[in-house]
């Protein structure tokens, strides 16, 4: 039995109807109930509901084979999982962005607001500059409104947020989207299935590109 890590919320069902449409179905998982795991004995597949920040922790830690997470995840936590396909949905950019008309004159420490700490180190740490990170959990765009931050890192999908609070991207840093990973051993342990259940996405990937 293949075990897969499923995101909750819509991306997660985006994903489902693209394993359905692999021929990996699981009936169950379409009636409306609060059940967490679905089986198909006859798939020789299990698929489980996780929060999508959790599913790399389930895949690496072995408890799923397989999952789908986002980019944004990979990049932040950098797990131990073999990233497999782009699965073209939850299209995204991680950015950096600022009040409108903010200036960094680079003379001083930067102060910058993120749920993504290592992400944003990174992404200062190959341009050389220097900044102090805030790590926040709620609205992020609240930081540089009342002067906790001059800039944030942050996903940015259309905007519209920055917008509203007279915010701007000022900085691209990498396009983010759902990825396939996998669990190293069950990689190589489940081969075979895992391989043509990667086939079978990759197909309608393309066909969507």
């Amino acid at each position: 039995m293949l075990n897969v890590a499923l995101p909750k919320g819509r991306l997660g069902e985006k994903v489902y109807a693209m394993f359905e449409k692999a021929g990996f179905e699981c009936p169950s998982i379409r009636e409306n109930n609060r059940k967490l795991i679905f089986e198909n004995p006859e798939k020789q597949v299990r698929y489980f509901w996780v929060k999508p920040s959790d599913v790399a922790i389930y895949v690496e830690r072995g408890a799923a084979d397989i999952g789908i997470a986002g980019k944004d995840i990979l990049l932040e936590y950098q797990p131990e999982v073999y990233e497999l396909l782009d699965l073209g949905l939850g299209k995204c950019r991680m950015a950096v962005a600022a009040p409108v008309g903010f200036y960094d004159d680079g003379e001083r420490t930067l102060r910058v607001a993120t749920k993504f700490p290592h992400i944003a180190a990174n992404h200062y740490a190959r341009i050389g500059r220097e900044i102090d990170i805030i790590k926040l959990n709620g609205s992020i765009e609240l930081a540089p409104i009342l002067g906790l931050s001059n800039v944030i890192v942050d996903i940015v999908e259309t905007g519209t947020t920055l917008q509203e609070n007279n915010l701007a991207v000022v900085e691209n840093i990498v396009p983010i989207s759902a990825r396939l990973i996998a669990n190293k051993a069950a990689f190589h342990f489940n081969h075979i299935q895992i391989e043509e259940i990667l086939d079978a996405l990759k197909k309608q990937v393309d066909s969507n590109d």
